[in-house]
């Protein structure tokens, strides 16, 4: 930390302290484990014996079932992600609201998608996340717009306003919002890379976060298309800045072989942990399984950064995304409860 001045020091000292300490509560492996044996009022009940109590009891009288599971889970998120927001100081904290900003993106589309389906305003607002720079004021007033158009154009003067105009007339017409919700994320990278490039302490290790991430997620991506049989020019579906070029990511979405594709990817990894998960996922027939591999070597590899760097970026990183799949770990059993699937098929889908 040189550099820094000692006050400052002592405030990144404890706000990373703090992170560690979150983590230590966050509900580990043999609890996921005992609920894909429970119902789902049992597992309401186990979620109400934890730190979600506030939510659950609060909400309790409104909702019930997975709904009151639903919505107490989304609350719980975003005040724990605001909650982090006002901890961190600093740097920590610059990079950090330009982490959480992806939420925007996730509001907003789910916004959109409500608006075409005409579902109630109410149940829409029950699955945003407001923990990025829309707060829970300006979700509210997205929310009362009549109509997609009237969305976008209520976002006006906002950094993504021009990818949301370029692309909402395609998306009406297809019916489809997948291409407009890749070039939001696309352009949420792009400025995550250039945030770090801004020439603030701590962002080469920022960068280092966005550059696996980016890795990550266009590796998923290339056997999300592999499973939708897509072997046309995939350019525009991969997201730029990871160690991959865009040309090399077109390449391999071309090998329709299995084993050569899985070769050819290994050729191009470094990091032992993502080399071991690929020859893994050698023999996982389903893309849920894939996902949830490389999502966990996404962990992993935060992880090891974190303690080596332990009072930067990333340790709060690690928490927020370890805390996001925690809900979804959450939400996955609820929902999978009510929907009587048995456990082991369950337990494929948790991030663990």
């Amino acid at each position: 930390m040189a550099g820094i001045s000692g006050g400052l020091t002592t405030n990144y000292i404890y706000a990373c302290t703090r992170m560690r300490v979150r983590r230590s509560r966050l509900i580990p492996r043999e609890d996921y484990l005992r609920m894909l044996n429970m119902g789902l009022p049992e597992i309401t009940r186990f979620i109400g014996d934890t730190y979600y109590r506030p939510e659950i009891d609060e909400l309790g009288t409104s909702f019930s079932g997975i709904d009151l599971v639903e919505v107490a889970l989304s609350w719980n998120l975003a005040k724990e992600y605001q909650s982090i927001l006002e901890l961190v100081p600093g740097d920590l904290k610059y990079f950090t609201a330009s982490y959480l900003r992806r939420w925007d993106i996730q509001n907003i589309v789910t916004i959109l998608r409500g608006k075409v389906q005409e579902a109630r305003s109410g149940k829409i607002k029950e699955v945003l996340i407001p923990a990025g720079r829309l707060d829970k004021v300006a979700l509210d007033r997205l929310l009362a717009e009549e109509s997609p158009e009237r969305v976008v154009e209520a976002l006006k003067g906002e950094s993504i306003y021009p990818i949301l105009e370029r692309e909402l007339p395609g998306a009406m017409e297809s019916g489809s919002f997948a291409r407009l919700e890749n070039e939001l994320y696309k352009g949420y990278y792009a400025q995550l890379i250039a945030d770090a490039r801004a020439g603030i302490k701590g962002g080469k290790m920022f960068l280092r976060y966005v550059e696996l991430e980016i890795d990550i997620r266009n590796i998923q991506n290339l056997f999300r298309l592999r499973v939708g049989r897509i072997h046309e020019d995939v350019r525009e579906l991969m997201i730029p800045g990871g160690s991959f070029s865009i040309e090399e990511l077109q390449r391999l979405s071309g090998l329709e072989d299995r084993d050569e594709f899985i070769d050819a990817l290994k050729k191009q990894v470094k990091a032992l942990p993502l080399l071991n998960a690929l020859e893994a996922i050698r023999g996982k027939e389903h893309l849920h399984e894939i996902e949830v591999a490389l999502t966990r070597v996404q962990l992993d590899q935060m992880e090891r950064m974190s303690k080596r760097y332990p009072f930067t970026v990333l340790p709060v990183l690690v928490y927020l995304e370890e805390k996001k799949y925690e809900v979804a770990n959450l939400r996955a059993l609820a929902r999978g409860k009510e929907a009587n699937l048995p456990g082991e098929r369950l337990q494929g889908y948790l991030v663990m």
